[in-house]
């Protein structure tokens, strides 16, 4: 592994010929080991030429903003890195207007939503049953809560509750009991320790897999807020975008890509009023386009090369 942006960005040129549609701001919300962003930066230089866009690049992980200025660094001067969660993507969007790309229009935005994957891959974050560590899952690691906090502070109820809202792990309240019993002994301090209880608490150890990447992921999304921060990002990031703007979104589970289905298909609906009504035009006019009817997902090719591309969905509005 040779550092933050070892591994590919998913769905790479989908993402980039469905975003980059003109000169201007793009912000990178997930900026990671900024993949996604070089490959944007290439495309508006080719395209359009250079000083004419900027790119600004959000992360909540330092590491990840050192990594990705040094990969990004021959674009030095249209590049902006804020470190930061992406549901401030209005205020970020807000301060380049009023500094650097000032006079530009906000062009896109995209999110790519879940864990990098050096996060996954660094033991020492403990978001991986594969890897022991410390049982931490922060993406911002000066954030107030870990998951040892949550597996350790949580009623049997809401351990239960959370494993079956943003896992849907039909274990939940199983699993939630056999955390329960065991820390009567003691702390569950290590994704090792919290991986052996949850196979052991599995009736049918072919299904342990499935069943561990669910719980995982429920207390991920719990210690991170995950799905309150991917709602607040969708509504300040269309705010944020001048007329002919596309954000896209890329999802790895359900969850989340039911909320940016929902989301994107309000900014496209029309109100008509009520039926029988004959109207000229709509009480409430759309404010968005669907650029992308169906999610998009990864070739089998793409699959072979990144495996972590397997369950990605990419969807994108443009705003009217």
């Amino acid at each position: 592994m040779e550092g933050y942006g070892y591994h590919a960005p998913v769905l790479p040129e989908e993402t980039v010929s469905l975003l980059v549609t003109g000169p201007g701001i793009y912000i990178d919300g997930t900026l990671g080991g900024g993949g996604h962003s070089q490959l944007i930066l290439r495309r508006i230089a080719d395209a359009y030429g250079s000083g004419r866009s900027l790119l600004v690049g959000i992360d909540q992980d330092s590491f990840a903003l050192e990594e990705a200025s040094r990969k990004l660094a021959e674009y030095h001067g249209s590049t902006m890195f804020v470190r930061g969660n992406f549901s401030t993507v209005g205020d970020v969007a807000r301060s380049a207007l009023k500094g650097p790309g000032a006079g530009l229009p906000v062009m896109g935005i995209l999110l790519d939503l879940g864990v990098s994957s050096f996060q996954i891959d660094t033991p020492g974050r403990g978001f991986s049953y594969l890897r022991n560590g410390p049982l931490d899952m922060r993406m911002d690691p000066d954030g107030p809560v870990t998951a040892a906090d949550i597996v350790n502070g949580y009623d049997e109820k809401s351990l239960a509750l959370i494993f079956r809202r943003y896992g849907e792990e039909p274990l939940g309240g199983r699993i939630a009991k056999a955390l329960v019993a065991a820390r009567q002994t003691g702390m569950i301090s290590t994704t090792g320790e919290l991986a052996t209880l949850v196979k052991e608490a599995c009736p049918r150890k072919d299904l342990a897999v499935k069943t561990l990447s669910r719980v995982y992921q429920a207390l991920r999304i719990e210690v991170n807020d995950e799905l309150g921060v991917l709602a607040e990002a969708l509504d300040e990031g269309f705010a944020s975008l001048s007329p002919g703007g596309r954000m896209a979104v890329i999802s790895y589970h359900s969850l989340e890509d039911r909320i940016v289905k929902r989301f994107f298909a309000s900014k496209a609906a029309e109100d008509w009023g009520p039926k029988g009504v004959a109207l000229r035009e709509p009480l409430v006019p759309a404010k968005g386009i669907l650029v992308t009817r169906k999610a998009v997902t990864a070739t089998a090719e793409e699959i072979g090369r990144n495996p972590r591309s397997r369950s990605a969905r990419l969807r994108v509005v443009q705003k009217i």
